[in-house]
């Protein structure tokens, strides 16, 4: 019985230390060649084995080992029934039960060298009196190497191999999903800056007018109260357009159609250049006629109503390249949020920082496909102790996934659409918070769904998936967090659900 990875928090129940002296009793060779790991030995190696290895017991509700403490010792298991268990969420999970004797556990890389003392993967506990033969991991490591050399260089190459390559293919899933939101930002971030650039080249073409206007008003030998007039008359429209009320098409046409009559009736045949502006900017005939009228001659109302436009125009035109900028610092701040630059790798956060900037890296994709997010928060929620750029990758994951699933019930359905939510909630009996990650899409088939956090696995069409996303996933939330990851599915409703501890769990 092997154990399995795992990082998450040692168990606090009571140990029985391995080594601690107790049961010195010794197999011979010969019983050891009735346990099946050793039977094809030759004497001098059963001898040693015979000499290194003591008979320990454990009693029944006792820990032989726990989980995260140095693997000091290979165990081989001759009579009673024994659990391997990890840690799960604060909670033990029983992952094998077994009374087969000669089954072995503990250190069981310990022919892997290493210069520091790897910890146990998981934690043994005895269900009934065991008896076990114990041997020091270090010392079997080393007498292994000698006795095997190439078996062991083969073992060693397979497993640092496997390691090496779930590591590449890991990172190149990394790099895909980085890539998937460079373009989504991208295109985000290119929005507000092309509207900046139009609006600044538009602001340059009026302050330009409003030159050109101000040097036709002072030809005209506009008097000192007349200019005074005009000034306080630009100040206060543009106070009026901060406080414009928001039209419909249908009003803003009608309103055009007023202000360009007035501005007709007052000899201005293209009005109709300048009503959209005024009516944008509050300005109706009401007003003009109380405060323009009596602030110019009469032969300068052309000009002033023109340089007031003009006025208006380069305020609503600064408004656009400010909301602009806004919308790019907003995406920066976001990116910086989603990958945690400058901020230290582990904090207390607040998941839902993390969940909205996900939302808006992906948001390019949400749009294309047409889909709907509904955010259901619970803002009285806590802060969870958790290495945030790392559940950005998480809820990257799971959004994605929920997009595809979305897009395939549009193709099957012929339909347009979808809903992804997002809904976090308190779980006070575990001690946890809880976020859900839930479409519409197809769902996912009852076959498949106990394989979808294996490496490799993956229900995306060929090219569009690497099957690693769910298991990162899954060991970023299970190892690195003492979290869990769930699924529940049916056609239609799908839902993730990361629990995430509030405590702290221990470090393996």
């Amino acid at each position: 019985m092997t154990d399995t990875t795992s990082t998450d928090t040692t168990s606090t129940d009571t140990t029985s230390t391995p080594h601690d002296g107790e049961g010195g009793d010794r197999l011979t060779p010969e019983q050891l060649r009735e346990l099946f790991l050793f039977e094809s030995l030759d004497p001098g190696k059963l001898d040693w084995i015979a000499a290194n290895g003591h008979v320990v017991h454990r009693e029944a509700g006792t820990r032989i080992y726990s989980e995260g403490e140095p693997a000091t010792c290979f165990f081989v298991l001759l009579e009673g029934t024994l659990t391997m268990a990890r840690t799960v969420g604060g909670s033990e999970l029983e992952l094998v039960r077994s009374n087969q004797r000669g089954v072995y556990l503990g250190a069981t890389t310990a022919f892997v060298q290493s210069e520091t003392v790897p910890p146990y993967q998981g934690s043994a506990n005895a269900i009934t009196d065991v008896t076990l033969l114990e041997i020091d991991a270090r010392a079997f490591g080393g007498k292994i190497r000698t006795w095997f050399p190439m078996a062991m260089h083969l073992m060693e190459g397979l497993l640092l191999g496997m390691r090496r390559s779930n590591e590449r293919v890991a990172e190149r899933e990394r790099l895909l999903a980085l890539g998937r939101l460079s373009a989504g930002l991208t295109h985000e971030l290119n929005n507000p800056a092309a509207a900046a650039v139009r609006a600044t080249a538009s602001l340059r073409e009026r302050v330009a007018k409003m030159r050109r206007k101000l040097a036709h008003l002072a030809g005209g030998r506009l008097s000192a109260e007349s200019l005074r007039n005009l000034t306080d008359l630009q100040e206060r429209a543009v106070e009026k357009l901060a406080k414009a009320p928001k039209l419909t098409p249908m009003q803003a046409s009608d309103a055009e159609d007023e202000l360009t009559d007035w501005l007709e009736d007052h000899g201005q045949d293209t009005g109709w250049e300048l009503a959209p502006t005024l009516v944008a900017s509050g300005i109706t005939p009401d007003w003009l006629e109380e405060n323009l009228i009596g602030a110019l001659p009469g032969e300068n109302l052309g000009d002033g109503v023109h340089w007031l436009a003009y006025s208006l125009e380069t305020e609503l035109l600064m408004n656009e390249i400010e909301d602009a900028t806004d919308r790019i610092s907003s995406l920066v701040d976001a990116a910086k949020q989603y990958s945690q630059m400058d901020r230290a790798p582990h904090q207390d956060i607040d998941v839902h920082d993390g969940l909205d900037s996900t939302l808006v890296m992906l948001s390019a994709k949400l749009k294309k496909f047409d889909i709907i997010v509904a955010k259901e928060y619970d803002r009285t929620l806590p802060s969870v102790p958790a290495y945030p750029g790392e559940l950005n990758q998480v809820w990257t994951n799971l959004i994605d996934n929920a997009v595809h699933a979305i897009k395939a019930a549009q193709q099957a359905g012929g339909t347009k659409g979808g809903t992804l939510t997002v809904r976090t909630r308190r779980d006070e009996e575990h001690e946890s918070v809880v976020v859900e990650i839930c479409d519409t899409g197809v769902g996912i088939p009852d076959e498949v769904r106990g394989k979808i956090f294996e490496p490799f696995f993956t229900t995306k069409p060929t090219g569009e998936g690497t099957g690693l996303g769910l298991d990162i996933s899954h060991r970023i939330v299970t190892q690195r967090h003492g979290g869990e990851l769930s699924v529940t599915s049916e056609p239609g409703d799908t839902r993730f659900a990361v629990r995430l501890p509030l405590k702290e769990p221990a470090e393996i």
